[in-house]
């Protein structure tokens, strides 16, 4: 797919109808990840890109892939490129909405350069519900030479690129029967989980929209290949940091940061704090986490020594205010506790609350997210014994069925931004849960 200039008002008012449309992003240039999500952010304010559009318009995106780092095709002497997808709904005409994604990859920073080159940013219409369209004149459709200003779908490059199939499927919409039937042996490919900079100066951009974090580090992680193969594995050192007054750290901010130093030395990747205990038998703090955790935050910034000052956070709770004024002090992730849903279990109403607070932060804050399962207040017994199903295969249904209401609808979470903790339970389901882990997120 491809467009020429896109300085058009719109004069023809939207449809009422909404459509489903697959798009796949990539970057290969400047910050890949800050670009891919400025694109994003564009995408769901039309009237602020082009004109004419009318309030009616509606652009939500309703689900979104895994991020991938992949080799260039076609054009291998460029830059390792960060690959994802998402699906949208929308009253736009495919024209129109073509011409919206040409015009938020002016915006975000692409130039023009030569076919298959380095970008900023690419947004390409694959799918249009499960329609053909191909604005080309009839005459002019005997190759893939001739796209630029037309729109063909679904993409016709799309069964040679494993950077699009992959994230498609992962989506599973209804466009999965065709999906499956494209084969591609590609090369493996690395899954990507950015890390956003805080605390930072938000800038507005030349749409009026708020400025999305810089990345400060980013992990990749080993995924399989088309034929199922692993890449080569990188285990992640998560160290602990309780900052509550009778933790080991005391709640002082001097022995926090010796910690810290201390953890960055051993190799840990990332810092969890958190004014409030999962461990059995603790009590449940009140609001304080702020006034415990975020000076302790401020403080592992303001430090000297880089790898301290650099070290990426995380902040343990399962308050939404929290968890933002944590992040905007300093942390990088969240540490959602009782994934989203607070510590009441069986879920009632403020479980809704809940989730929806938390999930409007992390969507805000475009930071990564650890979802736990866990169940009842952190000193209560778990009562796994009372599952009536295998112990993996229910805490598996659990976990998804929560992540598909944190991930997926308008306001969901990137779903590259999820990272999902089992939980922990007595002896003997410890085990168990260890022993089945990576079962824990299989499809």
């Amino acid at each position: 797919m491809a467009s020429s200039e896109t300085d058009i008002t719109i004069k023809s008012p939207p449809s009422s109808d909404l459509h489903t449309v697959a798009i796949a992003l990539g970057s290969n240039l400047g910050d890949r990840y800050a670009n891919i999500e400025t694109a994003l952010h564009h995408l769901e304010v039309p009237m602020a890109l082009l004109e004419g559009l009318g309030d009616a318009t509606k652009v939500s995106v309703i689900d979104t892939s895994f991020m991938y780092e992949t080799a260039p095709m076609y054009v291998t002497d460029q830059p390792r490129f960060a690959n994802c997808a998402c699906m949208v709904k929308t009253n736009l005409e495919p024209v129109v909405l073509l011409t919206l994604l040409k015009k938020i990859e002016d915006v975000v920073g692409r130039v023009p350069s030569i076919r298959y080159g380095p970008r900023a940013v690419d947004l390409d219409i694959v799918f249009y519900d499960d329609g053909i369209i191909d604005t080309r004149p009839e005459n002019n459709r005997r190759d893939l030479e001739n796209l630029t200003g037309e729109l063909v779908a679904p993409h016709p490059r799309m069964s040679e690129r494993e950077f699009v199939l992959r994230p498609l499927n992962e989506l599973q919409t209804l466009l999965n029967n065709v999906l499956s039937q494209q084969a591609c042996d590609g090369w493996p490919m690395l899954k990507v989980l950015p890390f956003p900079r805080y605390p930072c100066a938000t800038t507005p951009t030349p749409c009026g929209l708020t400025s999305v974090p810089s990345t400060a580090k980013c992990w990749t992680i080993a995924s399989t290949d088309s034929k199922g193969m692993p890449g080569p594995p990188k285990t992640h050192i998560l160290a602990t940091l309780p900052v509550t007054p009778d933790s080991f750290s005391d709640g002082s901010i001097r022995a926090a940061v010796e910690y810290v130093a201390t953890s960055v030395e051993s190799g840990a990747d990332i810092i969890s704090i958190g004014g409030y205990s999962t461990r059995p038998g603790a009590e449940s703090v009140s609001q304080n986490e702020i006034d415990q955790a975020v000076p302790i935050i401020r403080a592992i910034r303001a430090q000297d020594n880089e790898s301290i000052r650099e070290a990426l956070i995380s902040i343990d709770t399962f308050r939404s205010e929290v968890a933002e004024a944590a992040v905007l002090a300093g942390a990088n992730c969240i540490n959602g506790l009782y994934t989203f849903i607070g510590p009441g279990y069986p879920p009632i109403q403020a479980a809704t609350d809940h989730l929806l607070k938390m999930r409007d932060v992390t969507r805000r804050l475009c930071v990564p997210v650890i979802l736990m399962h866990s169940q009842l207040e952190a000193g209560s017994d778990k009562k796994y014994g009372e599952y009536d199903e295998n112990l993996v295969s229910a805490i598996q249904t659990e976990l998804g069925n929560k992540i598909d209401a944190i991930v997926k609808g308008e306001g969901g979470v990137r779903r590259w931004f999820v990272i999902v903790d089992r939980g922990s339970g007595p002896v003997d389901t410890q085990y168990a849960l260890l022993r089945s882990v990576a079962s824990v997120t299989a499809d």
